[in-house]
């Protein structure tokens, strides 16, 4: 029988089938034991094997394996995995250097394939090497899945291929039938010009259907088991895995296997089940839906069951597609085999299953059929007579359209997507010259907004005023969705659309509010804090006057930020929580400005409760990822990225920067992404000595000193400042700070223009430093003003006392600074506090500073900032200590890695994807990739084969 190697990775029950006869291939092996005995006569060439999943591409090539190594021919087995796609040359380097009898100098060979600029001399070195080894005889070298090779992989097989022509060196590979990356694709047709041979695996033959069903079932099969077999149509994994699935069915009498009488019900397939579980969520929910639909689908009814646009499944089609679930017929997506659709339909509780079918029979034309329950079944219920074509409605339907966006507004607070999509099938049922097509533009934009299709909601917005003949209420409508659009990106253009509305004459009082509360959030936000007071004043009145009660939630925010700018923190968070209770009792759909708890967040942050903090950005992420909001789930994203930042938690911080970067869709200069992630990725390249990097965002530093925002300018501003620093050049960090010092105090951002209270202490060093006695004088007197209008906030006391003792050399004042710190959790800026203090004491009382610069080394050693811990380590060596730095906390067996990346090794070690990965550790796939890279650079390895051994290896020995 013939099996394929998706059968067998996962499931070692599964790798007994490898021991049972190989059936219906014997002219594929044949032909392999010929090319075998040419090379035991000294003539190399490739072979290359093809096929559809599950039609035994693997077992061929194992089987092949199997038969070198009883010749006593040298074999090496490498296969490549979608979730390793960026380990470059991992799968040949697998197979070459792994083994009982690896290639020679392995620890060469991946020091050239991870070094960039050294591809040439690897291609030298490997083809050198596997020389030299044939020439002590023969080799098989075996690569399975060619169409998951990377492209040093693909590269260095063709290349090697072709010029080890003329050794006895046989190259056995596997690839996928149909489509397959251009890359690969360009790889099988240089392999053919240069002489492969080709064995394309088709279906089995009827007979070996039969004798694969008397291995399975261990009796002859009657003539009903035959027909259930014969469904699989010949393809060797579905075979198997059907029959599998009939074994406690099947009765056997006088040695023949036989089906009770009655209809068989649907059965899921390991394989299957598999696949869709490799599936991200959206591709998944996809391949579900389509199979309750049976036959071929469009992608346009999917969408509609769905609830959502053509253009979002762009994703999980393309998915579907490459997981080999789905296939191309005409303009339809149908299934690959009728029993792939039947197992993941049975994988479907039959409730949902008879609701998906009852929702595709109202869009599907009259007379189309669904599938029977029963396997097989050819015959299935018709949709109602009633039921019309998707989209036909005719333009001008103002019912339908009426009905459509009645639809939306309720599921605006919890299906955005649908929503969206609800709202924009009105738009196309509202003719162009219709009274009311303004009002729908207006409601459709932020639903566009928030499912992350800001471009498409922007030109929609801004087609509609370039139009003219819109009325000044409509337009003004527009323009509060164009706000309400700008504000994470842009937030001097969200002031401008809301002013530039909010003047509009003869608009509504309950408009006009809203669009005052809006002007009031970005002007807030671009930190004109005087001007963001003034118009919240005026749209509380102007929204009391009205009624509307939609922008308390969105006003108490702007009047929390205003505080906060005051240094009263306590009202700050009053009215930060009271906004954070009225957006929940209102309801998210009527608030201005989403998520209002967001700002709550960073607040708790800003004033040393991380916690509590992180404990609420995990809560947004999570439940606006399952609302499907794009845009607040990646606003949440950066939030954290900030909250990680200051906990120490350097590796974390940037991976949620990077996925936070990685879904942009900005319709501006990302405002909001400029004082979060580029801030943070700046931060964490500096502590992790990654120049660079640090480099890359000093130039998004000096676009941002050129924004209309002031925040904008004064993030940038500190983030030369830092730069400047690094480099040593104190001046020139002062004087990247003169315009935020000497900006008006009235918009000044809080703590003398630095973005967070720890920074006051870093001011005062780098003031020290260019000799800047009165700068670093103000910043310690503000930390102190701070922290005495506060006084429940020991963290802010701690940083006051850092500055002071830094700005007088005071030892006292610096100690009493490290007993606040240890109450904070904070570990950067205690451990900054640590080292100064032990830079003090090592003045006169070098044995008393040790203590000190140990604990700051072990905190800068767990948070992975590098550039700190060679900095202290310096300090150490000076007062006569050497010793490796420490890692409180971390597993001793694992000191290379930070907390985060050793969850998510020790969870890859035990063979799940990086979706499962991720679905388990409540991460993003992207995050999962970003700590699983840098594990396996700092691990020296390059494959999940090696961090498997090594995980075994260590975790073992704890």
């Amino acid at each position: 029988m013939s099996i394929d190697r998706e059968t067998t990775r996962t499931a070692p029950e599964e790798l007994q089938d490898l021991r049972t006869p190989l059936r219906g291939r014997d002219a594929e092996l044949a032909f392999i034991e010929a090319r075998l005995d040419a090379l035991d006569r000294g003539e190399g060439g490739i072979i290359r094997v093809e096929g559809p999943v599950g039609i035994g591409r693997s077992r061929i090539l194992a089987e092949s394996a199997a038969a070198a190594g009883r010749r006593g021919t040298r074999v090496f087995e490498g296969s490549a995995d979608p979730d390793e796609q960026f380990v470059p040359l991992g799968p040949l380097l697998d197979g070459l250097l792994s083994g009982e009898e690896p290639l020679s100098d392995a620890v060469r060979l991946r020091d050239l394939a991870t070094t960039p600029g050294q591809r040439f001399w690897l291609l030298q070195e490997l083809g050198d090497r596997l020389r030299e080894t044939a020439r002590n005889g023969p080799l098989l070298v075996v690569l399975d899945d060619l169409q998951w090779c990377d492209d040093l992989t693909l590269l260095t097989f063709n290349t090697l291929a072709a010029g080890l022509s003329s050794h006895a060196i046989l190259w056995l590979v596997a690839v996928r039938g149909g489509s397959v990356p251009s890359g690969v694709r360009t790889t099988l047709d240089r392999i053919r010009r240069a002489g492969a041979h080709e064995l394309a695996l088709g279906a089995l033959s009827d007979r070996a259907i039969t004798r694969i069903t008397e291995d399975v079932l261990g009796a002859a099969p009657a003539p009903d088991v035959l027909r259930v077999a014969r469904r699989a149509e010949g393809v060797p994994q579905l075979l198997v895995e059907l029959l599998g699935s009939l074994r406690e069915a099947v009765t056997i009498e006088n040695g023949t296997a036989r089906l009770p009488a009655g209809p068989l019900g649907p059965r899921e397939l390991p394989s299957v089940v598999r696949r869709l579980g490799q599936l991200s969520e959206g591709a998944r929910e996809l391949v579900q839906t389509a199979a309750t639909v049976g036959g071929p689908v469009t992608v346009a009814l999917l969408a509609e069951l769905l609830g959502r646009s053509s253009a979002a499944l762009i994703t999980a089609v393309r998915e579907s597609l490459d997981a080999d679930l789905l296939t191309e017929s005409g303009d339809r997506l149908a299934f690959r085999h009728d029993l792939i659709r039947e197992a993941v339909e049975a994988g479907l509780p039959l409730p949902l299953r008879q609701a998906l079918r009852g929702q595709a029979a109202g869009l599907l034309p009259r007379g189309t059929t669904f599938p029977d329950e029963r396997p097989g079944a050819s015959a299935g219920r018709t949709a109602p007579a009633g039921a019309t074509e998707a989209g036909k409605a005719g333009p001008g339907d103002a019912t339908e359209a009426d009905r459509l966006r009645t639809a939306a507004a309720e599921l605006a607070a919890t299906a955005p997507g649908p929503a969206a999509e609800h709202s924009l099938k009105a738009l196309e049922l509202t003719p162009p010259n219709a009274p009311g097509r303004p009002r729908v533009i207006a409601e459709t934009i932020p639903l566009l907004w928030q499912t992350g299709r800001s471009a498409q909601a922007r030109e929609l917005g801004a087609s509609a005023l370039a139009t003219g003949g819109l009325g000044t209420e409509d337009e003004a409508r527009i323009r509060l969705a164009l706000a309400r659009l700008a504000a994470p990106f842009d937030f001097s253009e969200a002031a401008r659309q809301a002013r530039t509305g909010a003047a509009l004459p003869g608009i509504s009082a309950g408009v006009k509010g809203r669009l005052l509360a809006m002007l009031a959030v970005g002007l807030s936000m671009a930190g004109e804090h005087s001007a963001a007071e003034r118009a919240a004043a005026e749209a509380w009145e102007t929204a009391a006057a009205a009624g509307d009660r939609s922008v308390e939630a969105t006003l108490s925010t702007v009047r929390s930020a205003v505080s906060f700018h005051r240094m009263d923190l306590t009202e700050a968070f009053r009215q930060a929580e009271r906004a954070a209770a009225l957006a929940d009792a209102l309801g998210i759909s009527t608030s201005l400005w989403v998520p209002e708890a967001l700002w709550h967040a960073l607040l708790s942050h800003t004033t040393g409760r991380p916690a509590e903090a992180l404990a609420a950005a995990e809560d947004g992420i999570r439940l606006t990822r399952e609302q499907g909001r794009a845009v607040a789930t990646r606003m949440w994203l950066m939030t954290r990225s900030r909250i990680l930042l200051e906990a120490g938690r350097l590796t974390e911080a940037r991976a949620d920067a990077e996925a936070a970067s990685a879904t942009t869709d900005d319709p501006g200069p990302g405002n909001l992404a400029d004082v979060t992630l580029r801030y943070v990725m700046m931060r964490v390249a500096l502590h992790t000595n990654d120049q660079q990097t640090a480099r890359m965002y000093a130039a998004q530093a000096r676009r941002m000193r050129t924004d209309d925002a002031p925040v904008v300018r004064h993030f940038g501003s500190w983030m030369l400042a830092l730069m400047a620093d690094s480099e040593g050049r104190p001046d020139r960090a002062m004087a990247e700070l003169d315009e935020v010092l000497t900006s008006p105090a009235a918009d000044r951002p809080a703590y003398a223009g630095l973005v967070d209270p720890a920074d006051a202490p870093v001011l005062v060093r780098l003031a020290l430093r260019a000799g800047a006695h009165e700068r670093a004088a103000q910043a310690a007197d503000q930390a102190e003003r701070l922290a005495a209008l506060n006084p429940g906030l020991t963290f802010l006391t701690a940083t006051a006392a850092h500055a002071r003792g830094l700005l007088d050399n005071d030892l006292t004042t610096l100690v009493r600074a490290v007993r606040l710190y240890e109450n904070c959790p904070r570990p950067l800026a205690r451990a900054s506090a640590l080292e100064d203090a032990g830079r003090r004491l090592a003045a006169t009382r070098t044995s008393e500073a040790v203590p000190y610069f140990d604990t700051a080394l072990a905190l800068y050693a767990r948070a992975g900032a590098e550039r700190d811990v060679a900095r202290v380590r310096r300090r150490l060596r000076a007062a006569g200590v050497r010793r490796r730095p420490s890692t409180p906390g971390l597993s001793s067996a694992w000191p290379e890695l930070t907390a985060a990346e050793l969850r998510v090794v020790r969870t890859v070690a035990r063979g799940l994807t990086n979706q499962q990965v991720a679905e388990h550790l409540s991460l993003s796939p992207h995050t999962v990739g970003s700590h699983l890279r840098r594990a396996f650079t700092k691990l020296d390895i390059t494959s999940r084969v090696e961090l498997t051994r090594l995980a075994k290896h260590r975790d073992s020995g704890e």
